[in-house]
Protein backbone atom coordinates (compact mmCIF):
# COMPACT_ATOMS: atom_id res chain seq x y z
CA UNK A 1 0.00 0.00 0.00
CA UNK A 2 1.46 3.45 -0.92
CA UNK A 3 2.71 5.50 2.01
CA UNK A 4 0.28 8.39 1.55
CA UNK A 5 -2.73 6.04 1.43
CA UNK A 6 -1.53 4.17 4.51
CA UNK A 7 -1.10 7.43 6.39
CA UNK A 8 -4.56 8.59 5.36
CA UNK A 9 -6.10 5.35 6.59
CA UNK A 10 -4.30 5.55 9.90
CA UNK A 11 -5.50 9.13 10.36
CA UNK A 12 -9.03 8.04 9.56
CA UNK A 13 -8.83 5.29 12.15
CA UNK A 14 -7.63 7.75 14.77
CA UNK A 15 -10.43 10.18 13.97
CA UNK A 16 -12.98 7.37 14.17
CA UNK A 17 -11.49 6.03 17.41
CA UNK A 18 -12.04 9.29 19.32
CA UNK A 19 -15.86 9.37 19.10
CA UNK A 20 -15.91 5.60 19.56
CA UNK A 21 -13.91 5.94 22.75
CA UNK A 22 -16.24 8.70 23.94
CA UNK A 23 -19.33 6.56 23.38
CA UNK A 24 -17.79 3.56 25.08
CA UNK A 25 -16.67 5.68 28.03
CA UNK A 26 -20.10 7.24 28.54
CA UNK A 27 -22.43 4.34 27.88
CA UNK A 28 -20.53 1.19 28.78
CA UNK A 29 -20.78 -0.04 32.33
CA UNK A 30 -17.25 -1.46 32.41
CA UNK A 31 -13.96 -0.49 34.00
CA UNK A 32 -11.37 1.84 32.48
CA UNK A 33 -9.17 -1.16 31.61
CA UNK A 34 -12.03 -2.95 29.85
CA UNK A 35 -13.02 0.19 27.97
CA UNK A 36 -9.44 0.67 26.77
CA UNK A 37 -9.38 -2.92 25.58
CA UNK A 38 -12.65 -2.40 23.71
CA UNK A 39 -11.19 0.61 21.90
CA UNK A 40 -8.07 -1.35 20.96
CA UNK A 41 -10.18 -4.23 19.67
CA UNK A 42 -12.30 -1.83 17.62
CA UNK A 43 -9.23 -0.17 16.10
CA UNK A 44 -7.73 -3.57 15.27
CA UNK A 45 -10.95 -4.71 13.60
CA UNK A 46 -11.10 -1.55 11.53
CA UNK A 47 -7.47 -1.93 10.48
CA UNK A 48 -8.07 -5.51 9.39
CA UNK A 49 -11.18 -4.48 7.45
CA UNK A 50 -9.44 -1.62 5.63
CA UNK A 51 -6.49 -3.84 4.73
CA UNK A 52 -8.95 -6.17 3.00
CA UNK A 53 -11.08 -3.53 1.32
CA UNK A 54 -8.74 -0.69 0.41
CA UNK A 55 -6.36 -2.48 -1.92
CA UNK A 56 -5.16 -1.44 -5.36
CA UNK A 57 -7.02 -4.36 -6.96
CA UNK A 58 -10.28 -3.44 -5.22
CA UNK A 59 -10.09 0.18 -6.31
CA UNK A 60 -9.15 -0.81 -9.86
CA UNK A 61 -12.13 -3.18 -10.15
CA UNK A 62 -14.48 -0.57 -8.69
CA UNK A 63 -13.24 2.12 -11.09
CA UNK A 64 -13.61 -0.20 -14.09
CA UNK A 65 -17.15 -1.06 -13.00
CA UNK A 66 -18.06 2.61 -12.63
CA UNK A 67 -16.68 3.51 -16.06
CA UNK A 68 -18.59 0.66 -17.70
CA UNK A 69 -21.77 1.65 -15.84
CA UNK A 70 -21.52 5.29 -16.94
CA UNK A 71 -20.80 4.33 -20.54
CA UNK A 72 -23.70 1.89 -20.59
CA UNK A 73 -26.10 4.49 -19.17
CA UNK A 74 -25.00 7.09 -21.71
CA UNK A 75 -25.51 4.58 -24.51
CA UNK A 76 -29.05 3.65 -23.52
CA UNK A 77 -30.11 7.26 -22.97
CA UNK A 78 -28.75 8.49 -26.32
CA UNK A 79 -31.31 7.76 -29.05
CA UNK A 80 -28.96 9.08 -31.75
CA UNK A 81 -26.08 6.81 -30.79
CA UNK A 82 -24.43 5.50 -33.97
CA UNK A 83 -21.07 4.33 -32.69
CA UNK A 84 -19.93 1.08 -31.16
CA UNK A 85 -21.82 -0.20 -28.15
CA UNK A 86 -19.90 -0.22 -24.85
CA UNK A 87 -21.59 -3.53 -24.08
CA UNK A 88 -20.03 -5.01 -27.21
CA UNK A 89 -16.64 -3.78 -26.03
CA UNK A 90 -17.20 -5.61 -22.75
CA UNK A 91 -18.00 -8.79 -24.68
CA UNK A 92 -14.76 -8.46 -26.64
CA UNK A 93 -12.80 -8.15 -23.42
CA UNK A 94 -14.56 -10.96 -21.56
CA UNK A 95 -14.67 -13.51 -24.39
CA UNK A 96 -11.92 -12.81 -26.91
CA UNK A 97 -12.48 -16.13 -28.66
CA UNK A 98 -16.21 -15.51 -29.11
CA UNK A 99 -17.20 -18.79 -27.50
CA UNK A 100 -20.79 -19.55 -26.46
CA UNK A 101 -22.29 -16.93 -28.82
CA UNK A 102 -19.99 -14.33 -27.27
CA UNK A 103 -18.61 -12.97 -30.53
CA UNK A 104 -18.99 -9.23 -31.05
CA UNK A 105 -19.37 -9.67 -34.82
CA UNK A 106 -22.90 -8.92 -36.12
CA UNK A 107 -24.74 -12.02 -37.34
CA UNK A 108 -25.44 -10.76 -40.82
CA UNK A 109 -26.57 -12.11 -43.15
CA UNK A 110 -28.66 -14.60 -41.23
CA UNK A 111 -28.52 -18.14 -42.63
CA UNK A 112 -31.77 -20.08 -43.19
CA UNK A 113 -30.42 -22.88 -40.99
CA UNK A 114 -30.86 -20.67 -37.90
CA UNK A 115 -34.48 -21.30 -36.91
CA UNK A 116 -34.79 -19.28 -33.70
CA UNK A 117 -34.24 -15.66 -32.68
CA UNK A 118 -32.80 -13.71 -29.80
CA UNK A 119 -35.57 -12.95 -27.31
CA UNK A 120 -37.64 -16.07 -27.91
CA UNK A 121 -38.60 -18.08 -24.84
CA UNK A 122 -37.71 -21.77 -25.08
CA UNK A 123 -37.97 -25.06 -23.28
CA UNK A 124 -35.19 -27.64 -23.36
CA UNK A 125 -36.61 -30.79 -24.94
CA UNK A 126 -34.44 -33.14 -22.89
CA UNK A 127 -34.08 -31.42 -19.53
CA UNK A 128 -37.32 -29.48 -19.41
CA UNK A 129 -36.01 -26.12 -18.17
CA UNK A 130 -37.23 -22.82 -19.59
CA UNK A 131 -35.10 -19.91 -20.73
CA UNK A 132 -34.67 -17.08 -23.20
CA UNK A 133 -32.25 -16.91 -26.13
CA UNK A 134 -29.57 -14.24 -25.73
CA UNK A 135 -27.32 -15.28 -28.63
CA UNK A 136 -26.52 -17.92 -31.21
CA UNK A 137 -23.77 -19.28 -33.44
CA UNK A 138 -24.29 -20.87 -36.85
CA UNK A 139 -22.29 -23.86 -35.60
CA UNK A 140 -21.13 -24.71 -32.09
CA UNK A 141 -18.33 -22.41 -30.97
CA UNK A 142 -16.83 -23.47 -27.64
CA UNK A 143 -13.54 -24.77 -26.19
CA UNK A 144 -12.71 -28.25 -27.50
CA UNK A 145 -12.70 -29.77 -24.04
CA UNK A 146 -16.20 -28.45 -23.40
CA UNK A 147 -17.43 -29.79 -26.75
CA UNK A 148 -16.03 -33.24 -26.01
CA UNK A 149 -17.90 -33.34 -22.72
CA UNK A 150 -21.20 -31.70 -23.69
CA UNK A 151 -21.44 -32.72 -27.38
CA UNK A 152 -20.42 -36.39 -27.10
CA UNK A 153 -19.08 -38.57 -29.88
CA UNK A 154 -22.48 -40.14 -30.50
CA UNK A 155 -23.91 -36.67 -31.25
CA UNK A 156 -21.44 -35.27 -33.81
CA UNK A 157 -24.19 -33.36 -35.60
CA UNK A 158 -24.69 -31.14 -32.54
CA UNK A 159 -21.47 -29.33 -33.40
CA UNK A 160 -22.52 -28.67 -36.98
CA UNK A 161 -25.95 -27.15 -36.27
CA UNK A 162 -26.76 -23.73 -34.74
CA UNK A 163 -26.16 -23.53 -30.99
CA UNK A 164 -27.91 -21.03 -28.72
CA UNK A 165 -26.91 -19.25 -25.52
CA UNK A 166 -29.76 -19.37 -23.00
CA UNK A 167 -30.57 -17.50 -19.80
CA UNK A 168 -32.13 -20.27 -17.69
CA UNK A 169 -35.26 -19.55 -15.67
CA UNK A 170 -34.31 -19.62 -11.98
CA UNK A 171 -37.62 -21.32 -11.15
CA UNK A 172 -36.28 -24.37 -12.97
CA UNK A 173 -32.67 -24.06 -11.85
CA UNK A 174 -32.29 -21.99 -8.67
CA UNK A 175 -28.76 -20.81 -9.41
CA UNK A 176 -28.55 -18.20 -12.18
CA UNK A 177 -27.23 -20.11 -15.19
CA UNK A 178 -26.43 -19.54 -18.84
CA UNK A 179 -26.43 -22.66 -21.02
CA UNK A 180 -25.39 -23.36 -24.61
CA UNK A 181 -27.50 -25.89 -26.44
CA UNK A 182 -27.92 -27.29 -29.98
CA UNK A 183 -30.88 -26.28 -32.06
CA UNK A 184 -32.58 -29.68 -32.08
CA UNK A 185 -33.03 -29.53 -28.29
CA UNK A 186 -35.05 -26.31 -28.42
CA UNK A 187 -38.82 -26.03 -28.24
CA UNK A 188 -40.44 -22.58 -28.42
CA UNK A 189 -43.03 -21.73 -25.75
CA UNK A 190 -45.47 -18.83 -25.78
CA UNK A 191 -47.03 -16.53 -23.17
CA UNK A 192 -44.19 -17.30 -20.77
CA UNK A 193 -41.92 -14.89 -18.93
CA UNK A 194 -38.49 -15.88 -17.65
CA UNK A 195 -36.95 -15.03 -14.29
CA UNK A 196 -33.20 -14.41 -14.27
CA UNK A 197 -31.12 -11.66 -12.59
CA UNK A 198 -29.36 -10.74 -15.87
CA UNK A 199 -32.54 -10.43 -17.92
CA UNK A 200 -32.56 -6.61 -17.94
CA UNK A 201 -28.99 -6.53 -19.21
CA UNK A 202 -30.18 -8.01 -22.51
CA UNK A 203 -33.78 -6.97 -22.96
CA UNK A 204 -35.92 -3.84 -22.68
CA UNK A 205 -39.34 -5.42 -22.32
CA UNK A 206 -41.58 -8.43 -22.90
CA UNK A 207 -44.25 -7.97 -25.59
CA UNK A 208 -46.40 -10.94 -24.64
CA UNK A 209 -44.71 -13.42 -26.93
CA UNK A 210 -40.98 -12.69 -26.70
CA UNK A 211 -38.40 -10.35 -25.17
CA UNK A 212 -37.27 -7.21 -27.00
CA UNK A 213 -33.47 -6.89 -27.23
CA UNK A 214 -31.67 -3.79 -26.04
CA UNK A 215 -30.02 -1.62 -28.73
CA UNK A 216 -26.56 -3.16 -28.29
CA UNK A 217 -27.98 -6.65 -28.75
CA UNK A 218 -29.95 -5.59 -31.84
CA UNK A 219 -26.64 -4.45 -33.36
CA UNK A 220 -25.32 -7.99 -33.03
CA UNK A 221 -28.48 -9.66 -34.32
CA UNK A 222 -29.99 -7.15 -36.78
CA UNK A 223 -32.23 -9.71 -38.51
CA UNK A 224 -33.72 -11.37 -35.39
Amino acid sequence: MPLNRAAALQLGLLVFALPAQYLISNWATTSNLERSQEVRNLALSLQTWTNKIFTLKTWKNWCNWMVAKIQSTQFYEDDDYEGESPAIEVMKYREKDGHFAGSAEPRSPRLPSVKYRVGQVIKHKLWGYRGVIIGWDETAKAPEQWLKQMHPADKPHWRKQPNYSILVDTRDRPQAQVTYIPQENIEIVSNTKVIHPALDDYFEAYDGSQYLPRPWLRVLYPHD
